[in-house]
């Protein structure tokens, strides 16, 4: 399902016209998106939890070359699906 698909879905299941399920869609992505780039934890119980995690820094090494570079830290989404999600 893609954005566009998701926003048909909830106008039909919500009886909105498209606009207005557009706008709610936006609104809660907007807010999902504010909430983790703030550090806050995003909990929808039974379906999903976001969360903002520090990855440390690291060093690697470049597949092609074999040469060892330095990965730097940073932030990343941590995704914990919830009992009623599947």
């Amino acid at each position: 399902m893609n954005k566009g698909e998701l926003v048909k879905a909830v106008a039909e299941k919500a009886g909105l016209t498209l606009a207005q399920a557009k706008g709610a869609v936006d609104a809660a992505i907007e807010s999902v998106s504010a909430s983790l780039k703030a550090g806050d934890k995003v909990v929808i119980p039974g379906f999903i939890t976001l969360g903002v995690e520090e990855r440390a820094a690291r060093t690697g090494i470049n597949p092609r070359t074999k040469e060892k570079i330095q990965i730097p830290a940073k932030k990343v989404v941590k995704f914990k699906a919830g009992s009623q999600l599947i």
